[in-house]
């Protein structure tokens, strides 16, 4: 049905810039309101926001290299990425719903990281998560997107798994 597939299209699109402009709201807020270094404590031991710069990918990996083809080798991994995330999108390759819903997640967080990178030649993270003194690596908004993009993903490879013999949804 063309109209039903316009209509998937149209929500996933939705999905996917909703998530890129809620990650682009979010770091303005910060990057206008707070100097970096600084941190705000919201639940006592557990969520602070600090305004952070990362050079590097997840988890600050080469955030230290000083390598000058590390933004652009970045930059040009991630269009990639986004451009197959695209094209499993487009052409109906990305699963049932839930895999539909996850990838489009991922492809609004992918392109608000890309975005920074582009722009600012490192991404705003200002989420910090922590348990007493153990914390997690900052993180922003984009990065919650692709995390929460990718447990769908996975949630929908063990639906049908648990369901072999069943046509997918």
């Amino acid at each position: 049905m063309p109209g039903a597939s316009r209509f998937r299209g149209l929500a996933l699109g939705i999905i996917s810039l909703g998530a890129l402009a809620a990650d682009q709201f979010s770091k303005h807020a910060v990057e206008t309101h707070t100097a970096v270094g600084s941190l705000r404590v919201v639940i006592p031991g557990l969520l602070n926001l600090v305004h952070t710069s990362n050079p590097g990918v997840a988890f600050g990996l080469f955030a230290d290299s000083e390598n000058p083809w590390r933004g652009p080798l970045l930059i040009t991994f991630s269009v990639a990425v986004i451009a197959m995330l695209v094209w499993l999108l487009a052409t109906g390759r990305a699963g049932g719903r839930l895999g539909e819903c996850g990838l489009a997640l991922i492809l609004g967080g992918a392109l608000g990281n890309v975005l920074d990178r582009f722009l600012r030649h490192s991404v705003t993270d200002f989420i910090d998560c922590h348990i007493g003194d153990h914390h997690w690596y900052t993180f922003n908004l984009a990065d919650s997107a692709i995390v929460l993009g990718a447990a769908l993903v996975v949630l929908e490879l063990f639906r049908e798994q648990a369901h072999p013999n069943q046509e997918p949804a």
